[in-house]
């Protein structure tokens, strides 16, 4: 099957600027609701990659995400959401966005065509055949990602892809591609809403499953996260009152507060 750019595909919906707010919102919400859908049918190729993911980080391995633009930005929010999140080290997930930090919130004109870019960017982290790098692009043609995963499939580094097109590019540049069709966006060719969400979407399940299987959830619980704000350290006071029963709440946000997480704390309350 020839590759086709559907991302770029006009799209089903004329004069946007006569439709009234409300026309808007509604049309939007529903083309939305057809990611999910989208994000089903591409499940089995989502669970290969993290089940690589996870065996590569269980012996010591990280994983990258490596992006432009709004694939980019999005493989850096889900890489800086794991420390705080599942009280893994800095370091352990890493996103890299084309252009460098300045293009996290400023475009970066052409850095996204700079091909050989992405893997100088990852020699930079010291990458090796014990990680894995995933390259984040909607189009599935973006050269800076391209080059990226060619240069790690010559050094044998696992690569995943996604992307929102159908045999695109980065999908044969991947060892674990995952294509989510979302299909016309909106506003045509306007990356950032179906592609963006279900980017996120599938970024989510990646980091979440991954965590689980290295540990950091217990039953339904984030019971190693930082405990960096007051909402946090309520939360965490309440699932160690959970876990440890007869306990008060003054008593638990003690031991919380002393130990740093709900897992230390209980582990030491029950030895």
């Amino acid at each position: 099957m020839p590759f086709e750019k559907i991302t770029e595909q006009p799209s089903r919906y004329h004069h946007l600027e006569k439709m009234t707010i409300g026309e808007i919102l509604i049309n939007t919400n529903i083309e939305d609701k057809t990611v999910p859908i989208a994000i089903e049918k591409a499940i089995p190729a989502i669970e290969k990659l993290i089940e690589v993911i996870s065996d590569k980080m269980l012996m010591g391995g990280r994983l990258f995400y490596i992006g432009a633009g709004t694939s980019g930005r999005l493989g850096i929010l889900d890489a800086s959401e794991c420390p705080p999140t599942y009280g893994v080290p800095y370091g352990l997930v890493i996103g890299i966005i084309a252009g460098g930090e300045k293009a996290i919130t400023n475009a970066v004109e052409y850095a996204e065509d700079d091909k050989q870019q992405g893997w100088k960017d990852l020699v930079n982290y010291n990458v090796s055949e014990k990680d894995v790098v995933v390259g984040i692009a909607a189009s599935g043609t973006t050269p800076y990602v391209i080059g990226a995963l060619e240069e790690c499939r010559k050094r044998k580094i696992v690569t995943g892809s996604i992307s929102c097109n159908p045999q695109s590019p980065v999908s044969a540049a991947a060892d674990f591609p995952i294509e989510v069709i979302v299909g016309p966006e909106f506003v045509t060719g306007s990356t950032r809403m179906k592609s963006g969400t279900a980017q996120k979407l599938v970024l989510n399940m990646i980091s979440t499953t991954v965590m689980i299987q290295l540990g950091r959830v217990e039953d339904n619980k984030m019971v190693n996260m930082q405990l960096t704000n007051e909402k946090l350290v309520d939360r965490g006071t309440k699932m160690l009152m959970e876990r440890i029963n007869e306990t008060d709440y003054t008593t638990a946000k003690d031991l919380l507060l002393k130990y740093g997480s709900v897992k230390k704390a209980a582990d030491s309350f029950n030895k």
